[in-house]
């Protein structure tokens, strides 16, 4: 099993660099996906005209993201509240469409694809009605707000014959490609632990997101955003703040834990965990929140042809003393290595061994003439890969990786099956947390057990 799931990495790892240039190499296999009305015919010379769904913090930094790529448009902008539509028109034109009715923009013939980065309880519905609708989707992470509802944008998905992509950007950053190669080449051993930390330190990365003065029900279409969940009475931090109401929001796991996921399982080709499980609690931002503002979540990760078994520790920390520190830490038989968009950082454990193929040659040479064993050659224990300068970032390849796909009728290094595969145990350790259970998930065919 261990020699065949080396070779299996090894030809992976064989096209993690090419990347840059053929972004499809890292789409899912799912040879069941039977692709229907796929594009393959765009003219290079007709820009792909994009609508923005939700323009507020994240949306407003796809676009400007999206519009840094050549041959590309912006042509509508929906949101509920009369303030971000009137700051559309002046970042990007007065000539562009607005309204407060996603449908009114997925009906218009000069929106060719969607930036989708509406609160998360509206990311499946939006999604399934812009494929129907005939346009591409770039939807933001997490790709759903519940696990029942990951099939429903799978399955929509595989109909339109569409390419959607979910935003966890760091999927297509160099630093996930190059660990990808390295664990593939086995530079850090099997893989048997993982960890990842995520904080927050300012008031705003605790989602103390500003309230508008002008913020009421004139301003804000209220109705329409609770339509597919409770009814309630207009509350304005549930509209600005959402990301601290489960009604609205998927929690710091739905938030970040679902980055490093997504990059752990580009990394690894794994599908995803078997066992869930979390803890945590309300520390210190006791403002009317649901969700905690401390989060432990622990993983099991069966053995797969992909990789051996292994487990994985997640934490999320918005009472936080390190300055926003970030980190992915995959840890193998022969040591580690320090996960960043932008940077690698290999750790070789003391025993580790060189790989030189003619120092291992010169060793069975001495052993076989009874000669006395030499001092060698050690590798270095540290090793920092970093990227280039005029690297444009891991944001700027997410949205160059859709384009490409949108224009060829190629593949996206996040589909909506790699997408969910990231997704469900965030989402599962809200489960975990609320129902004070562990959680236990089929990753292979994506359902509860």
């Amino acid at each position: 099993m261990k020699n065949n799931r080396r070779s299996f990495l090894k030809k992976l790892g064989l096209t993690a660099g090419t990347a840059a240039i053929a972004p499809a190499v890292f789409a899912n296999d799912q040879p069941d996906i039977q692709f229907l009305n796929r594009n393959t015919t765009w003219d290079a010379a007709q820009p792909i005209r994009l609508g923005l769904i939700g323009a507020g913090i994240m949306g407003t930094e796809d676009m400007n993201t999206a519009l840094r790529h050549a041959n590309v448009q912006m042509t509508a902008v929906c949101d509920l509240y009369d303030g971000r539509l009137e700051s559309a028109k002046q970042k990007w034109g007065s000539n562009i469409f607005t309204t407060k009715d996603h449908k009114e923009l997925l009906k218009r013939s000069d929106v060719d694809a969607v930036i989708i980065a509406t609160p998360d309880h509206w990311h499946k519905q939006i999604s399934i009605d812009a494929m129907n609708a005939g346009k591409h989707v770039y939807c933001e992470k997490p790709m759903v707000h519940s696990v029942a509802q990951g099939m429903d944008v799978i399955n929509a998905w595989k109909k339109s014959g569409k390419v959607m992509v979910v935003g966890s950007q760091g999927l297509s950053s160099l630093g996930n490609e190059k660990a990808k190669e390295l664990l593939a080449a086995g530079v850090i051993g099997d893989i048997v632990y993982a960890e990842g930390f995520w904080a927050r330190m300012s008031p705003e990365g605790a989602w103390q997101y500003n309230v508008p003065a002008d913020g009421s029900p004139k301003t804000v279409d209220w109705k329409r955003y609770i339509s597919n969940t409770s009814d309630r009475e207009w509350d304005p931090l549930r509209f600005f703040r959402w990301r601290n109401y489960l009604d609205y929001g998927t929690g710091m796991s739905g938030d970040l834990f679902v980055h490093l996921f997504s990059s752990l399982h580009f990394i690894t080709n794994s599908k995803g965990p078997s066992k869930v499980s979390s803890m945590g609690g309300l520390r210190y931002w006791k403002d009317g929140r649901e969700v905690p503002d401390v989060l432990l979540g622990s993983f099991d990760y069966p053995e797969t042809p992909e990789h051996p078994g292994f487990n994985l520790s997640l934490r999320c920390n918005f009472v936080d003393g390190t300055s926003g520190t970030t980190y992915l830490r995959i840890v193998g038989t022969k040591g580690s290595m320090d996960v960043k968009w932008e940077e690698v950082v290999v750790k070789l454990n003391q025993n580790a061994e060189s790989d030189d193929p003619f120092m291992k040659e010169q060793a069975k040479l001495r052993a076989a003439s009874g000669q006395e064993e030499r001092a060698k050659i050690l590798p270095p224990r540290e090793t920092s890969y970093t990227a280039e300068r005029s690297w444009k970032g891991a944001h700027y390849d997410h949205f160059g990786n859709w384009f490409n796909a949108i224009r060829t009728g190629g593949t996206v290094v996040e589909d909506p099956v790699f997408g969910f595969r990231a997704a469900a145990p965030a989402l599962l350790c809200n489960d975990s947390y609320f129902q004070d259970k562990f959680i236990k998930w089929d990753p292979v065919n994506m359902k509860l057990v």
